[in-house]
């Protein structure tokens, strides 16, 4: 792929091909975030939903990472990426638009939902691989950090903002009606995606390998570098964990505490500051306390404050209170360890692992949200709604284990790809 002239440190703001993808996604997570927020309330309040069927929403939202992200990889290794960013996203607003018919005729069943959630994860796969495959290549390896603490600052933004849109929303219209906003979001994503220049250049088809020996490929590179290795295990707990949290958060806000759906968008909003924060913070903190060290001190951050989620209800304070410090604290680690940890693993893969790389990472890192929505649906049904926050609040704090007991806390730097192979850097010896 033929990129700009390189530039200078900070300097992203100028690069018209990263404005663009920029613009694109801040539409597509700002659509992201009302669709979190109403198809949940569509499901509990139109829909009746139960605390297993919530579950089975949760796990279908996320299970194509588990059915189809490792040929993902290896697809978008092969594609031009620019291209499959704009498919998805037709796609999502596409399903996004039958289920806003159905609802607004008054058809809508949870199975239409789960469906419309299941293709959606799907298109959301190939997205997600993509949009990580491609920002090193857009912007050059020297700004990835940059790139990617750039475009989490406008997820976080999206955090505050379409929480508290959509619960105004709410106030107005019906849920199924906030999904047609999501619509008209995702469309303009692609609006502004289709603006990139930038041409990509796809690896000879000589070059190619057997889709089996690509998948191979990608998972033996994720397996054969201990630190990622760890990453990868501390990120797959932690979102097994708040899997089982999110499948009931709805239900536990709704039902439990007795708020409102507008009430519950605000608390999102409110707490998605702490993501906001998290995002500026990120690359400051990085030099600050040593782009190796931050990885397990972040992660060691997002433990504590959740145990105020499951304690909102009898706290001697407001609900809400609880909610917006509990999830803002969390949400703030959050994004500061996402930022290193996805920068570390675009800068040690080869370029053309990067696609592979990414969907064997989100294969193990997503697999377990699915498996956590069901467990949360379960042991909702089973042991009530609190008490299946509570086990969810604990495997997360077990998240931490992987890059506390690592070598991570002794390190400053972090290795990188070198394109010499009688030069490159064994994350081994690090």
């Amino acid at each position: 792929m033929s990129t700009e002239t390189p530039l200078r440190r900070r300097s992203l703001a100028r690069h018209a091909d990263f404005r663009a993808l920029w613009a694109g996604d801040a539409f597509g997570q700002l659509g992201a975030q009302l669709a979190l927020l109403a198809i949940p309330v569509l499901a509990v309040n139109t829909l009746a939903a139960t605390a297993w069927e919530m579950g089975a929403l949760t796990a279908a939202e996320s299970a194509a990472f588990l059915l189809i992200g490792l040929p993902a990889g290896a697809w978008v290794d092969r594609l031009r990426k620019r291209r499959v960013l704009i498919g998805a996203d037709l796609v999502r607003a596409t399903v996004l638009g039958v289920v806003v018919a159905c609802a607004l005729t008054g058809v809508l069943t949870m199975p239409i939902l789960y469906a419309a959630a299941l293709v959606m994860s799907c298109a959301t796969v190939f997205f997600d691989v993509a949009h990580q495959s491609y920002v090193p290549s857009l912007v050059g390896l020297d700004h990835v950090v940059e790139g990617n603490a750039k475009l989490q600052a406008t997820a976080s933004v999206a955090q505050v903002a379409g929480p508290a849109l959509g619960g105004q929303l709410l106030r107005f219209v019906s849920a199924g009606a906030v999904l047609g906003v999501n619509v008209v979001t995702y469309l303009l994503s692609v609006v502004f995606v289709s603006r990139i220049r930038a041409v990509e250049e796809l690896p000879p088809r000589e070059e190619r390998k057997p889709m089996l020996h690509e998948i191979r490929e990608g998972l033996a590179f994720v397996v054969h570098q201990p630190l990622l290795v760890r990453m990868v295990a501390c990120t797959s707990i932690g979102n097994l964990g708040w899997s089982v949290i999110s499948a009931l958060e709805t239900l536990f806000v709704l039902r439990t505490l007795g708020l409102s759906p507008a009430a519950l968008g605000t608390a999102l909003s409110a707490a998605s500051v702490g993501g906001l924060l998290g995002a500026l913070a990120g690359e400051r903190a990085a030099r600050l306390v040593g782009e190796a060290r931050l990885i397990p001190v972040s992660a060691v951050a997002m433990v504590a404050p959740g145990v105020l989620v499951p304690l909102a209800g009898v706290l001697p304070w407001p609900p809400v209170v609880s909610l917006v410090v509990g999830l803002g604290l969390t949400f703030f680690a959050m994004v500061v360890y996402n930022i290193a940890t996805v920068s570390f693993r675009q800068r040690l893969c080869p370029p053309r692992l990067l696609g592979r790389m990414n969907a064997s990472v989100r294969f193990i890192v997503w697999g377990s949200m699915p498996i956590g929505g069901l467990l949360g649906g379960w042991l909702g049904a089973w042991l009530g709604v609190v008490p299946a926050i509570w086990v969810g609040v604990g495997i997360s704090a077990a998240s931490a284990l992987p890059v506390v007991l690592s070598p991570l806390l002794t390190m400053t730097t972090l290795p990188r790809y070198q394109e010499d192979p009688t030069d490159a850097t064994d994350p081994q010896k690090s």
